[in-house]
């Protein structure tokens, strides 16, 4: 498993679209073998500030299988308004975990 962070700086007055955005997105998501879970946040302290993390089978499911899918061109057309508001996006492997 790798998991993907897209950190996003979106003002008060995108935040409601940049939300209905990743709603339509996540039937994508849910569509894709690729990937395992996925969680929207927003800061609750600066709420300009998005956090998008998504659980990707391996980073080549991502890469090679979910970004040369149908499910990939539904998403980016979705989340695509958003793109110049990403401020880091990286995939990272997790080295500790809780089970519950």
């Amino acid at each position: 498993m790798i998991v993907e962070y897209i950190r996003y700086n979106i003002d008060d007055g995108r935040a409601e679209a940049f939300e209905q955005a990743y709603r339509r997105a996540a039937q994508a998501l849910n569509s894709s073998e690729h990937c395992e879970r996925y969680e929207i946040s927003r800061c609750s302290e600066d709420p300009t500030q998005h956090i998008v993390r998504i659980e990707w089978d391996s980073e080549q499911g991502h890469l090679s299988g979910f970004r040369q899918s149908p499910e990939f061109r539904s998403f980016f057309e979705a989340v695509g308004p958003f793109v110049n508001d990403i401020e880091e996006m990286r995939h990272y492997q997790v080295t500790l975990a809780s089970n519950g």
